[in-house]
């Protein structure tokens, strides 16, 4: 099986990413992407480095720069979405700051999603 579908940590994206309110998961380009009122907050993929997994994630530009300029090894500016201020984070380092990435992917759905969802998240 792709390996963008499956292990630990890509369950992980998985159950943050759903647990989200009215959040699905939609197969896209061959990748998993999570979607609230049809529009993409978060993707799994291979396309920065095809040898390694990453997800993907609507950020404001100024933490975006922020995070890949402190830690290149770890975030980086995803192609096609990189210029609409999309971030990535590669998804097989051994140490992973899962409340970061919860926190990222949470920033993500509120930019995208409607703002009578939005109001449903709790405040991280």
């Amino acid at each position: 099986m792709n390996k963008l579908k499956t292990g630990e940590n890509v369950e992980r994206v998985r159950s943050i990413c759903l647990a989200l309110p009215e959040a699905d998961e939609i197969e896209t380009w061959g990748h998993p992407t999570f979607r609230v009122n049809d529009k993409i907050f978060a993707g799994l993929s291979g396309d920065k480095d095809p040898d390694r997994t990453s997800c993907s994630f609507k950020s404001h530009m100024e933490l975006r720069d922020a995070l890949v300029q402190s830690q290149p090894n770890r975030y980086f500016v995803p192609p096609y979405v990189g210029n609409k201020g999309w971030l990535g984070v590669y998804l097989d380092l051994d140490e992973i700051d899962w409340e970061l990435i919860e926190g990222l992917i949470v920033e993500s759905y509120c930019l995208i999603a409607p703002k009578r969802l939005v109001k449903l998240v709790s405040p991280r």
